[in-house]
């Protein structure tokens, strides 16, 4: 059973802020580069998802967690 299902840092945390501000950036691009900067971005995540399924926890809620705090704060800033 699921005891505790909190955000660990460095638990895919690198991988995530990467992915933000790639996706930010690639809003600001137009053309194909958009869509190379954004599928990379996506791809990111496949790091942080796969450590929460090896854990044996609900990815999506895990993942839209790490999303919602990065947004939050600015980047440098403590979490």
């Amino acid at each position: 059973s699921l005891q505790n299902d909190s955000v660990v840092a460095g638990g895919g945390a690198i991988e995530m802020e990467l992915s933000k501000y790639l996706r930010d950036y690639s809003r600001t691009i137009p053309g194909k580069q958009q869509l190379l900067i954004g599928a990379y971005a996506k791809a990111l995540e496949i790091i942080p998802r796969q450590l929460c399924d090896n854990a044996g926890f609900d990815a999506t809620n895990i993942l839209n967690k790490l999303r919602a705090n990065h947004a939050q704060v600015g980047p440098g800033e403590p979490r």
